[in-house]
């Protein structure tokens, strides 16, 4: 339980764009939880019971935790056995019968289309590398961020990518999200540029490293590409843009969504493409749409 929960932290730093104090704050909590469950021979994710979270969540309160904090810690178990069973460690979610109280959710941070802009071109300003490798290299990192932007998907979703998942002809890739369910997502032409580019001029070379076998991205020793590695190119991407914001991958998530949006997408097609199961869940990105319209209000309104 303890190499899971680490997992999980590794997600919500990677892949949720989660801040330091929510990744300790989780800590806190499903450390202790996982504590409770070892204390009773608990060692598979299938083992465990709503019977034996109610009895967790009985130990906070007889420690007279606050309620908001039984609260917060109710929200990081049901993040948790979520993500377990997206991975599909266990098919069981002992937290469906236990109400989770909504906690207030903050808006995501999300990229200006001019900086989505400013990070993808600044690969064509680069002068030329040295070598044929580290070449082939900004072909795929082009191409992941590409990707990225262009349908809005996962990290883990990226990483899960085959060859044949992406069909040119028909403009769309195929994607396997939380549960293996799959979904059909639009890409747009330039993204399929890229991919073409480094399939042709990168891949096949890297392909030749590892057993990557059908993994559309590749890492240089041929082999699938990590969460870590994913984070890593965003990062240095977007410094060498000269974006001051702290961007992660999920960041680029939440800007699809939001121009989508801005540009006058329907909310049920954007909650398909994200793959979203409740469109609670996407009715977020229109609070960002409705921040947008009142800044566009401020600056050229007469009495703005």
């Amino acid at each position: 339980m303890k190499r899971r929960s680490e997992e999980y932290f590794d997600f919500l730093s990677l892949e949720k764009n989660a801040s330091r104090n929510t990744i300790a704050s989780y800590r806190l909590d499903i450390g202790r939880y996982v504590r409770f469950l070892e204390g009773r021979a608990v060692t598979h994710p299938d083992q465990i019971t709503d019977e034996l979270v109610v009895a967790f969540l009985d130990t906070l309160r007889a420690k007279q935790l606050s309620p908001r904090s039984v609260t917060r810690c109710i929200s990081s178990l049901n993040g948790f056995h979520k993500f377990l069973v997206g991975e599909g460690v266990t098919k069981k979610n002992p937290m469906e019968g236990i109400d989770v109280p909504k906690l207030e959710r903050s808006l995501p941070d999300v990229l200006s289309q001019a900086e989505v802009e400013s990070i993808l071109s600044q690969f064509d300003r680069e002068p030329p590398p040295a070598s044929d490798r580290t070449r082939r290299l900004i072909f795929r990192d082009r191409a992941i961020l590409e990707v990225l932007y262009a349908t809005g998907i996962r990290v883990s979703e990226l990483i899960r990518l085959k060859q044949r998942d992406v069909l040119e002809s028909q403009g769309i890739v195929r994607v396997f999200g939380k549960g293996s369910k799959e979904r059909l997502v639009p890409i747009g032409d330039s993204a399929l540029r890229w991919i073409a580019r480094y399939k042709t001029d990168c891949r096949s070379a890297l392909a030749l490293r590892g057993t990557g076998l059908d993994a559309l991205f590749l890492n240089a020793r041929g082999k699938p590409m990590t969460r870590m590695a994913i984070w890593k190119i965003v990062q240095a991407s977007t410094r060498k843009a000269g974006i001051g914001k702290e961007v992660h991958p999920h960041t680029f998530r939440h800007s699809f969504a939001t121009h989508l949006l801005e540009g006058g997408a329907d909310l049920r097609a954007v909650q398909e493409m994200l793959g979203h199961s409740d469109i609670s869940t996407t009715q977020i990105y229109t609070h960002i749409d409705r921040e947008y319209l009142k800044e566009v209000h401020r600056t050229f309104h007469p009495r703005g």
